[in-house]
């Protein structure tokens, strides 16, 4: 098995960006998911809610970002070092973490694309936002902004199956990105990560924990590219990977400690 592909999303629900080699932290990849747009109310937007989040396109930069999207102008924003931390939520339903506002530019200027308003925040200290025990083979007690834990790795050859089985629909195929994945591993049988939950895993410098599978939800309909909102793969998914009323797509990783992983890495279980 090897690492066929690496991904960050700067900012959650943005576009993603594509890596040759990424530094891991207990958190996560370096640089993913540590800034949220929120609402009023201090609750994550994501695009569940706005799938205009998929035209949004963030760059980091040595203490900052710059964020870039259709016919508008670019805004470079740096990280905030000054002013009240905020207490936001992922989720609603979630643990409330610390975080700090990116200030008034960036809240006009993706309130403007996003068509209302929204303030932009930057995690420092990236903290659990979900009650420990809430899930199986919870080993982790950082993680980003991210929906449950610091990593989200795919198999190559599951999306193949999956897309099999759209075939077999009449259906077209999709693509990863539709998954928004971290890491995307070739090599390994379909579905063969299901098996891996519990267990130990070493990529490239790194050893991770595999913290379960993942329930998938309405993003994976959207196409990143437009934004157009669709059925698929959602109700294939159901048909053919409900597993204890859960959609599954894609393994939940929790880092032992931080290291490097590039392209290419072998990926290898260890217990």
């Amino acid at each position: 098995m090897r690492l066929a592909a690496l991904h960050t999303y700067p900012v959650k629900g943005c576009r993603r960006l594509d890596h040759d080699g990424a530094r891991v932290e207990p958190w996560g990849l370096a640089g993913d998911r540590r800034w949220l747009v929120v609402d009023e109310h201090g609750v994550g937007v994501t695009q569940r809610e706005v799938t205009a989040l998929v035209t949004l396109r963030a760059t980091p930069r040595d203490g900052g970002l710059v964020l870039r999207a259709p016919d508008r102008a670019d805004l470079d924003v740096s990280e905030p070092d000054t002013g009240e931390p905020l207490l936001v939520r992922v989720f609603r339903s979630r643990r409330p973490v610390a975080a700090l506002p990116a200030g008034p530019a960036a809240d006009a200027w993706l309130g403007d694309l996003l068509g209302r308003p929204v303030r932009l925040v930057w995690l420092r200290d990236p903290a659990r936002h979900l009650d420990s025990g809430e899930r199986d083979h919870d080993t982790g007690d950082q993680v980003s902004f991210a929906d449950e834990y610091p990593l989200l790795l795919a198999g190559a050859a599951s999306l193949d199956a999956l897309n099999d089985w759209l075939a077999e629909a009449g259906e077209p195929p999709v693509p990863m990105a539709r998954f928004r994945p971290n890491l995307v591993v070739e090599g390994a049988p379909a579905w063969a990560e299901d098996g891996w939950a519990g267990r130990r895993l070493r990529i490239g410098s790194v050893v991770l924990r595999a913290a379960g599978p993942a329930d998938r939800c309405v993003v994976t309909t959207t196409d990143q590219e437009t934004g157009v909102r669709g059925k698929e793969p959602l109700r294939t998914l159901a048909r053919h990977r409900n597993i204890g009323h859960k959609l599954l797509f894609g393994l939940h990783l929790v880092p032992d400690g931080p290291g490097e992983v590039c392209v290419g890495d072998p990926v290898t279980l260890l217990d």
